[in-house]
């Protein structure tokens, strides 16, 4: 077959992410296939400000910041026994994967 295959990974637990990337590249290289990556993509930080109180108190106002982490895996060389293991994987529920072909 050998063609690449792109692999997005996204969660916002950095911790998830890194565990995921880590068996994703597990058992791509037990079937013996090429892997480039984990490529940490840059962090999207959202920071929303919101007034403490509605009313008496204007300049009183809080900060909640939401961090999306990404990672970016290519495989290169790869078998139909690398595409079935990638398949079976379980992956944790906290994280969106994308694979491009």
């Amino acid at each position: 077959m050998s063609q690449k295959i792109r692999i997005k990974l996204k969660s916002y637990d950095h911790n998830l992410v890194d565990k995921s990337a880590e068996k994703i590249v597990k058992t791509v290289k037990s079937t013996g296939a090429v892997v480039s990556g984990p490529i940490p993509l840059p962090t999207k930080k959202r920071i929303f400000t919101v007034n403490r109180s509605p009313f008496v108190n204007k300049k009183a106002r809080e900060q909640f910041q939401l961090c999306s982490f990404k990672r970016l895996m290519d495989i290169y060389s790869t078998t139909p026994k690398t595409i079935d293991s990638l398949m079976k994987l379980e992956l944790p529920s906290g994280v969106e994967v994308e694979i491009k072909v």
